[in-house]
């Protein structure tokens, strides 16, 4: 098995290296990830500057652009092969609900499934690394149980996995949910500069509204490992009749109004 590693929180963040150690034992692995913390860019792509691969000293490759990035240009040209899957994070803090717009772990792994390739997003629910290890190992048994079931290879799938920060005997099975929803995102932090210029912060993220059983918030609340297979269609299906009978409904009394 061939793994591709990224991560939006940078190449040398603790949650990187932790999964590659634990993911090194059951697979060849390789790490292609930002070379600074790029956290809620999404899927962006660098279009406009010029981008550059460097190797650190523990040989992983890190650029200076984004999470997407990172894994377009290996699955491009720098890795040679394709590899069975594409593993982002461990990132620090979670992603979930409406998080996942928003999220470079995410839109890591989604370049990945973009490219046909299976593809997963690790996060622990809180920031700051805590029981990161525990957080690795239940990574790399997640990995091992989809390797085991043969679920690399054929269609590819996108999965979105938060981990709570919990020691490895205390976290429970992993269930699978759909996303919660938040409040809308708090007010922008307003700051003045030092030569006077007025500055705004992104407020911090708003609580949960729904995170009712079966959603991602609610599993990890109570010690489960939350798992939402995602997918990239936004079409609204339900609402692609109403749209069509509204426009031609607009058509329709054009029409009249132009023969009167």
């Amino acid at each position: 098995m061939k793994i591709l590693i990224s991560n939006d929180d940078g190449y040398q963040a603790p949650g990187i290296v932790a999964l590659y150690e634990a993911l090194k034992t059951i697979a060849d692995v390789e790490v292609v990830a930002p070379e600074h913390n790029n956290s809620a860019k999404s899927n962006a792509l660098t279009l406009h500057s010029p981008l550059y691969v460097h190797k650190a000293a523990n040989g992983f490759r890190y650029v200076n652009g984004t999470p997407a990035d990172c894994v377009h240009i290996a699955l491009t040209g720098l890795l040679g092969y394709k590899p069975d899957l594409v593993v982002a994070g461990i990132n620090n803090g979670a992603n979930m609900g409406d998080d996942t717009i928003y999220s470079g772990t995410v839109g890591a792994a989604m370049e990945g499934y973009l490219f046909g390739i299976p593809a997963i997003a690790f996060s622990q629910v809180d920031k700051g690394w805590g029981e990161i290890d525990a957080a690795a190992a239940k990574a790399r048994e997640f990995v091992q149980q989809l390797e085991a079931g043969k679920h690399l290879g054929g269609v590819p799938w996108l999965l979105n996995v938060n981990i709570p920060n919990m020691p490895l005997e205390a976290l429970k099975p992993v269930r699978v949910c759909r996303l919660g929803r938040r409040h809308a995102a708090e007010r922008v932090i307003e700051q003045q500069s030092p030569r006077g210029d007025l500055m705004y912060w992104i407020g911090s993220a708003g609580p949960a509204l729904d995170e009712a059983e079966g959603t991602d918030f609610h599993a990890t609340a109570h010690g489960h490992l939350s798992m939402t297979p995602l997918k990239v269609d936004l079409t609204d299906h339900e609402r692609i009749g109403y749209w069509g009978q509204m426009l031609a409904q607009g058509a329709g009394e054009r029409s009249r109004e132009g023969s009167a």
